[in-house]
């Protein structure tokens, strides 16, 4: 089948989405918004309202255009406070990894093969790194390479500060399960490398869903992550939540961030840009029902 359909004007945009019954308080505003905002940016946030059986693609819902853009703009806002939470949480990983594994293995343990458990993944992973490095421009990987000739490149707590969180994530899942590995997991409450494996990799890929400003409020995710049931500190009562969803990331985060920030205002935060948007159904995000009585979430 080709793809034939044109190009719509603003003007047309509008029409369209009034003939799916969308309404609109203040058509030129409206305009201003679908000229820097890409139409097909915002049908994401209107998909969940249409009936999609129907090939005009009626709307379900009273609803008017500023309803979409407050959603949208809730989107976006949730987006930069877990971004931010995310942004806490890499350093306090890297911190970790760096410090446990160079005080036992010394300053360059990341490069050692037999430091890992595949050597596959050791040389893809390695390579990546060296390229990271390399087109860092940070001060201090310059002064190491104008400074010192060998090893060639800078030790641990240098090149791993300037690695991809999804890198880094990468290279803590091939470590052999060795006692700076199981360190690692327990300073972060977490009762094995496996689990908080998985928390960093599911993470990698939502700090790159805010970092490249996509939709967040309703997604389903394909890397997920473990659901403990033995934590060293509260996590949540109810396990049986669909890990897919937001919810499941969203209490992990909150788990590790009480840990390396307690004072965090993440908890806070996020109840209260849950309450600015009438539109936001908590279940699409996979949020239970009581959720809001487990621990971890009473801060």
């Amino acid at each position: 089948m080709k793809y034939s359909k044109s190009p719509l004007s603003i003007t047309d945009q509008i029409d369209k989405l009034k003939s799916r019954g969308l309404r609109f308080e203040d058509e030129s505003k409206a305009a201003h918004y679908l000229s820097n905002i890409i139409y097909y940016r915002l049908r994401a946030y209107t998909y969940s309202f249409h009936d999609n059986s129907d090939p005009n693609h009626k709307f379900i819902k009273d609803m008017s255009f500023e309803d979409i853009i407050n959603l949208y703009i809730f989107d976006r806002r949730l987006r930069i406070l877990v971004f931010n939470a995310i942004e806490k949480i890499e350093i306090a990983l890297r911190t970790k990894i760096v410090y446990e594994f160079s005080l036992a293995n010394g300053s360059h343990w990341h490069e050692d093969s037999q430091m890992y458990s595949n050597n596959h993944f050791f040389n893809k992973n390695i390579n990546s790194l060296y390229e990271e490095v390399d087109r860092s421009s940070e001060k201090f990987i310059e002064h190491y390479k104008n400074k010192y000739a060998t090893p060639v490149y800078p030790p641990a707590w240098m090149s791993l500060e300037v690695i991809s969180m999804g890198l880094l994530s990468k290279m803590y899942g091939n470590l052999k399960n060795g006692k700076e590995k199981k360190k690692v997991a327990k300073e972060f409450g977490l009762p094995n490398p496996i689990i908080l494996e998985s928390w960093m990799h599911a993470f990698a890929g939502l700090r790159n869903i805010c970092a490249h400003n996509s939709r967040l409020w309703n997604r389903r995710f394909t890397i997920v992550p473990k659901i403990p049931y033995n934590t060293a500190y509260k996590f949540i009562d109810n396990i049986k939540i669909y890990d897919n969803k937001l919810y499941a990331q969203l209490c992990c985060i909150n788990y590790i961030t009480r840990i390396i920030s307690p004072q965090s205002s993440f908890v806070y935060e996020l109840k209260q840009l849950l309450k600015d948007c009438d539109l936001v159904n908590c279940k699409e995000m996979g949020f239970p029902d009581n959720w809001e009585k487990e621990e971890i979430w009473n801060s």
